[in-house]
């Protein structure tokens, strides 16, 4: 009954499964073209939250560390476009906001929540394997440091 509130997320090592959603300016994103480059995926609850702020706030504020280490970043929540295009334009994120609708990917990454998506962060290999997973609020140092 509470298996989706005490799933682990997907192993590292991991390959990470495929996708292609439009981000809040309706541009494709497929995961598959990504290949080449790290690439960090937050799977946060609900725009302009405390807790999702503060976490997408300080990927922001390590940005040029990220693109140091050929990582590119997205949130990953089922809001509309209209509501990602100005969570991002008020907090000035250099990164895009993923759209799943009906929570496609987090499904496909053990993210799913009852309502809202479970706070999880990856970080997708030059490979496309999982390099890193974990639940909750890490901090960016630490999901970069898994960068190849």
């Amino acid at each position: 009954m509470l298996d989706w509130l005490l799933s682990p997320p997907l192993a590292v090592g991991t390959r990470a499964p495929d996708f292609s959603v439009p981000d809040q300016d309706g541009s494709r994103v497929t995961l598959s073209a990504l290949r080449g480059k790290n690439v960090v995926l937050v799977f946060y609850p609900a725009d302009d939250t405390s807790i999702c702020t503060i976490q997408l706030c300080e990927f922001r504020d390590h940005w040029a560390e990220a693109q140091a280490r050929n990582t590119v970043v997205f949130g990953v929540n089922p809001a509309r476009s209209r509501a990602h295009q100005k969570f991002r334009d008020k907090y000035k994120f250099p990164f895009p906001l993923l759209i799943d609708e009906g929570q496609k990917i987090a499904k496909l990454y053990q993210a799913d929540g009852w309502f809202v998506p479970k706070r999880t962060v990856y970080l997708v290999g030059l490979d496309g394997v999982v390099r890193y997973a974990r639940r909750g609020k890490p901090s960016p140092e630490e999901v970069l440091a898994a960068a190849a």
